[in-house]
């Protein structure tokens, strides 16, 4: 494991030292599992992502994604963020598009080069589980049934990685949810999904549509700060149980700001002969670059 090159990039974020950060590591085709485990923990990022292929293989470059616990099959803001570096330090920054070949599937990034320079991922169309009981996620998050909002289910979701979409009725809800850990491994172990993801239609900035909170305790991420794949999820919901009464949305979901990482996604879904389609989008920033020795 010895002079490996590396890439600190800021995902979901208008400017540096915002957003989700992400390690990105080349020459990931030398390393074992296990390997790739250790420097994830070592780094103790949401996420850390190692390249495999730095040519494409059947139609993209392959990419495995770890958190400091464990492998995931996908996951929104290492996508993004080792999309970035592949367009910018291994194609000199000239493609129009670039496809991740993760776990959960090939996962394609297009590259807007006007002004905003957002970047955006076609995600997996979502798959629906379970719908969970009120009281009991309620209590997982520390707070009264009456602030969760039981006009539309708590349901899990997954377009890769699953979560538990949980709608609550205020900001004030949102920012003083706190999850009791033995509620939440007691609820987990019935579940599909692993992650809670809370939501409001409230934001702090009048120009964005609503506002995120991520919980996933099981994959040492107590608190995401920006959470590509979970809003996802989301997008796919809100189009599903028309939340705003459309079969298509396009929004902006603010996230992280309870950890001082304020972050912004760009979500777009609509359904058309039964089928979701879901974009998510963001800006990503390279902060550094050095050598894992």
């Amino acid at each position: 494991m010895t002079n490996l090159t590396f890439y600190i990039v800021d995902v979901f974020t208008e400017e540096k030292y915002a957003g989700n950060q992400l390690a990105v590591f080349r020459g990931g085709a030398a390393l074992s599992g296990s390997e790739m485990q250790r420097i994830a923990r070592e780094m103790n990022f949401s996420e850390t992502t190692f390249i495999i292929t730095e040519t494409e293989r059947a139609g993209g470059y392959d990419v495995r994604i770890f958190t400091p616990n464990e492998e995931v099959p996908f996951a929104g803001h290492p996508t993004l963020g080792t999309a970035h570096v592949i367009r910018s330090e291994i194609l000199g920054g000239q493609a129009d598009r670039v496809t991740l070949n993760v776990k959960a599937g090939q996962i394609p990034v297009t590259f807007n080069q006007g002004p905003g320079g957002i970047s955006w991922m076609k995600q997996l169309s979502p798959v629906f589980g379970q719908q969970l009981d009120r009281v009991q996620v309620a209590s997982v998050l520390n707070l009264s049934p009456a602030e969760i909002d039981d006009r539309f289910p708590i349901e899990e979701v997954s377009t890769g990685l699953p979560f538990i979409i949980t709608p609550l009725k205020s900001l004030n809800a949102l920012q003083k949810a706190k999850v009791n850990l033995d509620y939440l491994f007691a609820l987990i172990e019935h579940t599909w999904a692993k992650g809670i993801l809370v939501f409001c239609p409230e934001a702090h900035s009048q120009t964005d549509h609503i506002s995120v909170r991520v919980f996933v305790d099981e994959f040492g991420i107590p608190e995401d700060p920006a959470t590509g794949s979970g809003n996802g999820c989301l997008a796919g919901y809100l189009v599903r149980h028309r939340y705003w009464g459309q079969p298509a949305i396009e929004v902006t979901s603010e996230q992280g700001y309870e950890i001082g990482r304020p972050s912004l996604l760009y979500l777009k879904a609509d359904e058309q002969d039964e089928k979701i389609n879901v974009w998510v989008g963001g800006k990503s920033i390279t902060i550094a670059k050095g050598q894992f020795l």
